[in-house]
């Protein structure tokens, strides 16, 4: 990747600031048209985590149909951003770690900037480690071995391969970036359709199917008031239980505990049963100590734990706090999109191609992900519980007896991976880290550093809490996001001095290198949106972090400005006219200042 010949005239492309890869994008290198960007939110969208969180939605009590709307109403959402974002991106082609330089300063801006690598680091890890999962699971099925669960030697080397295949893209540059997302995109709809079809055909009707989806909401043990306990293994279509056995018992003594008929409904462990565990434990047995498994001819399913009864949120906590998560989920590339819609054609490619590839692709594949675990449930007469349901398509695809089937379903989940990750997540923390020392850290070495924190996350760890961390990672980027979007719009009017992005005397030096404006409503975006964390009276703050933190930071922005601007043009030069840049290196976007 390289920012080309960008003319910002001799002096610019000897400042500190100043490297190819960070240059405006020279005309000849803005050929992504319409479909471009639209393949690129095709590729990244289509993955697995958007997959794995609408199964998780219906898993925490949502029926299907709220799981998508809530899907819908997200994407559309955080798709205002992306495109008022991509806006400035698309004008100056300048990534997100120069633009930024704007509101916080020529050195306050790697505040932000870090903030959103580390994040993505973290994402890299987590893709990273499903891209693994899928190698490791196309070997077996080669091998004819059976797949490993759990951690093993076997999937860390996967994680290795894997590893190395995404660096490769990011090696090669931007344009192999767009060739793989060009290719990926038709490719990610197709196995989605695929798989729609064979979930199709496990029962008589697209409605029998869906309404499997009430079993994935309830809990498969669970207390009751009386001390009795409430067992909920996976039914058959016409309502019988797929298990036939169960035991209940300590895990120290589950292997030892007898096996008891699945017979009745409700299933009821009864209180004398738990109350002689307890006394085989000397009076001591938390609800988390007692685990139940399920038996069907040689089948077992996986111990599950004995939850306590709670009280169910409000519908409007529970859309709240998903709205906030998915809209979470693209919160890094909210604020980091001009890294892409720098290589745009025009505005109305960045802006259709955004509007085209992001909603409609999210909201597909939610719908795959709700319909195929629903079918699932049905299909494999050895999955007997809610826990042990595929909740990710690598699962699922794994549960495949046809050794065709498994490899090249495999091969284009990882491709699905490999996408997603490329572009959310090493393209801006990339140029972030490149941004920390221009003279010496280029895209490529940017990128392997992503490579390198990926790995130092433990991602293999991180894997189960995909949701909750987005919720708190929300209460972070949403108010950089804010003071972007503020100092873009409302204080500057979409007109930036490029010469002084590039300058550290220039007029986004402020003091010391650092806008003291933007880093106070940035602090305060994150003390609005992460306080409910700590005070649960103000939960709601917390569970809608990406909206209160980005609309705190947004009006806080705004208002120092429109009050210390005239104070920072008396202290320094104003911005700069940028007639000098040529039409070369701006892309034929003429003046802009």
């Amino acid at each position: 990747m390289t920012g080309g010949t960008a003319q910002l005239g001799g002096a610019m492309e000897t400042s500190p600031l100043y490297s190819p890869d960070l240059a405006p994008t020279p005309k000849v290198q803005r050929t992504w048209s319409t479909w471009d960007i639209a393949a690129v939110w095709v590729g990244m969208a289509a993955c697995i985590p958007t997959y794995i969180l609408a199964s998780y939605m219906i898993r925490s009590g949502l029926n299907w149909g709220e799981a998508l709307a809530i899907i819908f109403v997200a994407n559309l959402i955080v798709t205002a951003p992306l495109i008022l974002n991509g806006q400035a991106g698309s004008k100056y082609g300048l990534p997100f770690a120069v633009l930024g330089r704007a509101p916080f300063g020529v050195v306050g801006v790697h505040v932000p900037a870090m903030a959103r690598a580390l994040v993505a680091c973290g994402w890299f890890g987590v893709q990273t480690w499903i891209g693994g999962l899928a190698i490791h699971a196309i070997a077996c099925t080669l091998v004819g071995a059976p797949i490993e669960s759990g951690l093993s030697a076997g999937k860390f080397c996967a994680f290795a391969i894997s590893w190395g295949l995404m660096l490769f893209f990011v090696w090669r540059g931007t344009e192999s970036i767009r060739q793989l997302e060009r290719l990926a995109a038709p490719m990610l709809l197709l196995v989605g359709l695929a798989l729609m079809g064979w979930a199709s055909g496990q029962a008589h009707s697209p409605a029998a199917i869906l309404g499997q989806s009430g079993q994935l909401e309830s809990p498969t043990a669970q207390y009751r008031d009386d001390g009795a306990v409430e067992l909920s293994p996976l039914r058959e279509l016409d309502g019988s239980w797929k298990a036939d056995a169960y035991r209940i018992a300590p895990p120290s003594r589950l292997e030892s505990a007898p096996w008891r008929p699945v017979q009745g409904s409700p299933l009821i462990v009864p209180p004398t049963e738990i109350a002689a565990h307890r006394a085989q434990g000397n009076g001591w047995l938390k609800p988390a100590d007692l685990v139940v498994q399920f038996r069907r001819g040689q089948s077992l399913s996986s111990p599950s734990p004995v939850r306590e009864a709670k009280a169910s949120p409000s519908k409007v906590a529970s859309w709240l706090f998903w709205i906030t998560a998915m809209v979470g989920f693209w919160a890094t590339m909210s604020i980091s999109i001009a890294d892409i819609t720098r290589y745009g054609r025009s505005q109305r490619d960045q802006a259709v191609g955004q509007l085209l590839g992001l909603p409609g692709t999210m909201l597909l594949y939610g719908f795959v992900s709700v319909f195929v675990t629903c079918a699932a449930l049905v299909g494999f007469d050895d999955i007997l519980t809610a826990e042990d349901a595929p909740w990710d398509p690598v699962s699922l695809v794994a549960q495949f007896d046809s050794p065709m089937v498994v490899v090249t379903a495999q091969s284009i989940l990882l491709v699905a991976t490999l996408t997603t990750n490329i572009a959310a997540n090493v393209v801006a923390p990339a140029n972030a880290f490149a941004n920390l020392r221009p003279r010496v850290l280029s895209f490529r070495r940017g990128g392997l550093i992503t490579g390198v924190i990926g790995v130092c996350i433990v991602p293999w760890l991180l894997f189960d809490r995909i949701s909750d961390l987005l919720v708190f990672v929300s209460g972070f980027l949403g108010p950089v996001l804010g003071v972007m979007l503020a100092d873009y719009y409302w204080v500057r009017r979409t007109q930036v001095s490029l010469p002084d992005l590039f300058d550290p005397n220039g007029a986004y030096s402020y003091r010391s290198g650092v806008n003291p404006a933007a880093m106070a409503a940035l602090a305060a975006g994150v003390a609005v949106a992460l306080i409910g964390y700590f005070v649960p009276a103000l939960g709601w703050l917390y569970t809608a972090s990406w909206f209160s933190g980005c609309l705190t930071s947004f009006v806080l922005y705004g208002l120092l400005m429109s009050h210390t601007r005239q104070l920072f043009r008396e202290a320094q030069p104003p911005p700069r006219p940028t007639a000098q840049v040529s039409a070369a290196s701006t892309g034929g976007q003429g003046s802009t200042n």
